[in-house]
Parts: structure tokens; C-alpha cells; sequence
């Protein structure tokens, strides 16, 4: 069974490497509804594999200064609370309780939805926010960075998905004249403390993998390689609304389910 965990991390980080879109979108539905993993175990492994497959991203950005500092403060002075209140909470349902999972089970299909919307109107968002960037939010800018780093805290926690696509799609809004470079550095780089302590919140409660989450990453790191050079090759246009589609679908079954 390890060597199909294997494929499947290869299959996940080639199309992120393809896309830019985070692999827990991907990852933890596949573990759930393809090899029966419990809700639980797979977001926890996730959001270590995210954790780890994010740090060098985000060293990566940050040797070449993509990264906003003063942002990723912000958000993750609102994460990382957020996200160990609510591990706390996570703590006292029963992990095999039929409401631990459907509670996972949703917030995992809601999470996918947004996610497939933020790829399919990000243009949308961004000219949006450039026509709007006077508004009541764009004015209390550092409140409203540190109540969205709160929400993708809860969010990714329960869910591991948010940290990717729903991250730039908030910063894309929050702050359209900052380089698009610039937005996915600084939201790599808020992603891996926020995974991190949901990550090790999730160890704690007994929801992690660890010989999973080997393989998952035996598989991925090469298949992000592949993925990132034949992405040029293959027209963003076409796979972005594939990829929507794809996760509209299988939110859509994990929220009926």
C-alpha cells in the first residue's frame, strides 16, 4: 500500500508544482474518499506535509526577498491562536465520534468550495479590490489581516485546506498593488508556522501518520519537481478551471456524504 501513498504524493505535487494550488485541497480528500483514511488522521498527516513541503518554499522566497514580514506577522498573530483554540476544541470530540468526523467531513467539502472558487475569480478578486482599494477594509488594513489569519487558523485546522489558494486570494484582496510574487511568498511563508502548530496540535490528539506521511513526501518532492518545469508547457488557462472542477465535485460529495 506504501508505494501507492508514494504515487498518489507524486500525482498531488506534480499538479501542484503544475498549478501553485496547495496540495492539502488535494491530498486530504484523496486519502479520505480514495483509501478510507479517517478524517482526522488525514488532515493531521497533511498538515505536516504542508508544513515541511512549505518550509522550503518559503526559504526559497525569502532568499529572494519575496516575502512581506510585516503581513505574515499580522496573519499569524490571528492564526496561531486561532488555530490552537481551536485544536482545543477538536480535543474534546471523541476522534471515531460520528460528529468529530462529520464535522471534518464538512468543513473539508466548504473548504475545497471556496478553494475552487478563489481559482476560478481570482482576476475578478484582484480588479475588485484595485477599484475598491479606498474602502472601510483596505483602511483598517491590520485588523482585517489579523481576523483573516483567525479564519484560515480555524479553517486549515479543521479542514488542513486554506492555507494555499484561500491565503492568496485574502492577500490578493487585502493588498492589490503588492506584487503577485510578493503575495504567494508572504502566504508560503504564513503557512508553514499555522501548519505547523495545527500539525503538531493534530499530533498530539493521536490524529498523525507518520509512515503515511514518509510517503507522501517520498512521492511529492520529485512530482513538484516535474510538475514546476512543464508547467510553462501547459496553458494556465486550462488547468485552473480543471482543477476548479475537480475540487467543486469532490466537496460537493464530502458535504452530502
Amino acid at each position: 500500500m506504501d508505494w501507492l501513498y508514494t504515487l498518489s504524493g507524486f500525482a498531488v505535487g506534480a499538479i501542484v508544482g503544475l498549478t501553485g494550488v496547495g496540495g492539502g485541497s488535494l491530498m486530504t480528500p484523496l486519502l479520505v474518499l480514495l483509501f478510507g483514511i479517517h478524517p482526522a488522521t488525514a488532515v493531521g498527516t497533511d498538515l505536516l506535509y504542508a508544513a515541511l513541503t512549505k518550509s522550503g518554499g518559503s526559504v526559497v522566497h525569502g532568499r529572494k526577498g519575496h516575502i512581506d514580514w510585516k503581513i505574515v506577522g499580522l496573519l499569524a498573530s490571528g492564526s496561531v491562536p486561532a488555530t490552537a483554540l481551536t485544536i482545543a476544541v477538536l480535543s474534546q470530540l471523541p476522534k471515531q465520534s460520528p460528529e468529530a468526523v462529520h464535522v471534518i467531513s464538512i468543513s473539508l467539502g466548504v473548504a475545497l468550495l471556496l478553494t475552487a472558487c478563489a481559482i476560478i475569480f481570482r482576476k475578478h478578486i484582484l480588479s475588485y479590490a484595485l477599484a475598491h482599494d479606498q474602502s472601510f477594509v483596505h483602511r483598517h488594513l491590520a485588523p482585517v489581516t489579523i481576523a483573516v489569519g483567525a479564519i484560515l487558523g480555524v479553517l486549515v485546522s479543521i479542514s488542513s485546506v486554506g492555507a494555499g489558494a484561500l491565503g492568496v486570494a485574502a492577500l490578493f484582496f487585502l493588498y492589490p498593488r503588492l506584487p503577485a510574487v510578493q503575495i504567494v511568498g508572504t502566504d508560503i511563508a504564513h503557512a508553514v508556522p499555522l501548519t505547523l502548530v495545527a500539525g503538531v496540535g493534530h499530533w498530539f490528539l493521536g490524529n498523525v501518520d507518520w509512515s503515511l506521511l514518509g510517503a507522501l513526501l517520498l512521492g511529492s518532492l520529485p512530482g513538484i519537481w516535474v510538475g514546476s518545469h512543464i508547467s510553462a508547457k501547459v496553458p494556465d488557462r486550462i488547468l485552473r478551471p480543471i482543477l476548479a472542477g475537480m475540487l467543486v465535485l469532490i466537496g460537493t460529495k464530502l458535504i452530502a456524504s
